[in-house]
Parts: structure tokens; sequence; C-alpha cells
């Protein structure tokens, strides 16, 4: 059941992604629900491989390239879907990071975890 809800509150991050950040554009709620779904895979997947692939370059930056990561994850995921449009790499890259705060501090505020 909490899986369900976490992935319902991830698409909700979505939609607000996409009221926040005008190059960021979310057909639906049911686009966000899948694009939320393709998110979750891509990070639980594809995430882990990437950082060990990329890691001197990881170091090398302490630890800041994981976020051209997220955007590239997020750029990809939005190439894949028709429903979730970015309008650059670069605009990917802010958008993963703020839909990550998005849905931290959603997940905070319902669940009370702090990180």
């Amino acid at each position: 059941m909490g899986l369900l809800v976490s992935w319902g509150l991830n698409a909700a991050s979505l939609v607000l992604l996409a009221w926040l950040i005008p190059a960021v554009h979310v057909s639906g709620f049911g686009a966000a629900l899948i694009a939320a779904l393709v998110l979750g895979l891509f990070n639980a997947v594809l995430r882990p491989v990437l950082i060990l692939l990329t890691l001197p370059v990881t170091l090398l930056t302490l630890g800041l390239f994981i976020l051209v990561i997220n955007g590239f994850l997020f750029w990809a995921a939005a190439e894949i879907l028709e429903g979730l449009e970015v309008r650059s790499f670069g605009w990917a890259v802010v958008a993963a990071f703020v839909y990550s705060l998005i849905s931290w501090a959603i997940s905070a505020l319902l669940f009370g975890q702090r990180a």
C-alpha cells in the first residue's frame, strides 16, 4: 500500500513541478503516473549503474556530477514518454533537482521522514 501512495505522491510532485517550471510540461495526471513509474524504474535500475560508471568524475566534482546523472535520467524519461516534455537538457537538470526537493518535502510533511 505504501508503494502505491509513494507512486501517487511522485505523480503529484510531477504535476506541481510542471506548474512551477514553465520548461516542463505534463499533459495530465495519467501521464504523470506513467512518468513517475518510469522515473522510479530508471532510478532503481539505471542510476546505480551510471553512478558506478562515472565514479571518477563524481569524486572529482565532489558528488555534483550526480545532478547531471539525475538530469539525464529525467531527460531520457521525457524523450521516451509522450505526456512528459522538457525543453532542454539544462532544464532537465533543474527539473530533476526541483522534483527531488518537492518529493522530499511532501514525504516529510505527510510521513515525518527527515532524510
